[in-house]
């Protein structure tokens, strides 16, 4: 197993030695089994007619790695809640395994049960290519969710987050932050998720690329896992390395709990922070206005619910009824949003 897949099929809230003494904190983490709210899933208005009205029956395939962090369950929970809102569609789930190469052969497999559109959230996005190039040459659609296919003819729509609008979305709260307070040369820290994937470092790019636009850089950047335990750790060292602090971005806000656990051993309170994908637990934070935590920056798990309904649509050779092209568009990127204080009670549904 590569140690890639090793680590993603590992994206637990796991709870070591470093933990002890962050108490209540770390116990507050994302539920895996959290239903979605209805604002998560957005059922069919059947009553105009047109492509909400009940059509051909469309099996949907569907495959995601382990529910074992927040984000990545709300994905699972999201297209499960999404398919149950359509009378015209039959939900076929397979297991993802421990891996890209697990989830391979459960896919192989799904193809032979011969569903009318296959949605997927690959392990990996460049292993899992193959599979879509596959999959799409038996003349299945595959809608691919967050982890990108490099090759076009590998899906026939693919979803997924704005991982560099992420950084600039989380860069420019900051940036408005430091020059309402009058701070010409801040002390930036980052604390990314896993380095190796396409996604952590475009979502690096996007922060550092605006930052440098208005004069500023990160002075210490450190890599978790996207587990609490992870975060917990890097922010400790990130902590000692800079004396004084003026902002940071955490990238993801499931490893985010063990970021502020780690800045509560600290006592530090000097600084800002803005964290990311809009979990539900940081949304109420932000709200309560009690800690560091003053804004997030959205990668919403809600994705899945669109991709079912695309998957519908596509199955039924429709397209989106508010556009007027025929098909479902090939590619769809989620604009990334800035929750604060100020708009937190309009994300709150939203959040995972």
């Amino acid at each position: 197993m590569s140690k890639i897949n090793s680590d993603l099929s590992r994206r637990r809230l796991l709870f070591g030695g470093a933990a002890v003494g962050a108490g209540a904190l770390l116990t507050a983490c994302t539920s895996n089994e959290a239903a979605p709210t209805p604002a998560q899933t957005k059922a069919a208005d059947t009553s105009g007619g047109g492509n909400a009205a009940p059509g051909t029956k469309v099996t949907i395939g569907f495959s995601a790695p382990a529910a074992d962090h927040g984000w990545i369950a709300a994905i699972t929970n999201n297209a499960k809640a999404q398919a149950a809102t359509f009378s015209d569609v039959e939900f076929k789930s397979v297991e993802a395994g421990a891996d890209a190469a697990a989830q391979r052969a459960a896919l192989s497999t799904l193809i032979g049960q011969k569903p009318t559109v296959i949605v997927l959230l690959p392990h990996d996005g460049k292993e899992l290519n193959s599979f879509g190039l596959e999959a799409m040459a038996a003349g299945i659609p595959v809608v691919n969710l967050d982890r990108a296919f490099p090759d076009a003819r590998a899906y026939r729509t693919q979803i997924m987050g704005d991982n560099y609008g992420m950084g600039v979305a989380a860069a420019d709260y900051i940036i408005a932050q430091m020059k309402a307070k009058g701070v010409a040369s801040p002390v930036i820290g980052e604390i990314a998720g896993m380095d190796e994937l396409e996604l952590t470092q475009t979502r690096s790019k996007g922060f550092s690329d605006t930052l440098a636009a208005a004069g500023f850089k990160v002075a210490n950047r450190r890599a978790a896992r996207f587990t609490v335990d992870s975060g917990q750790q890097e922010a400790s060292q990130l902590l000692q390395a800079l004396p004084k602090i003026d902002a940071i971005w955490n990238h993801d806000d499931d490893q985010g709990v063990g970021v502020l656990a780690a800045i509560n051993q600290a006592s530090r309170k000097e600084f800002i922070m803005v964290g990311g994908a809009g979990s539900k637990q940081a949304i109420e934070t932000i709200q309560a206005d009690n800690s560091v935590l003053k804004a997030t920056v959205t990668y919403s798990p809600s994705m899945a619910s669109s991709a079912i309904s695309l998957a519908r649509l596509i199955g039924q050779k429709k397209g989106l009824a508010d556009l007027v092209e025929l098909q479902v568009p090939k590619e769809i990127v989620l604009a990334s949003e800035t929750i604060t204080k100020e708009n937190a009670s309009s994300y709150i549904q939203l959040g995972f």
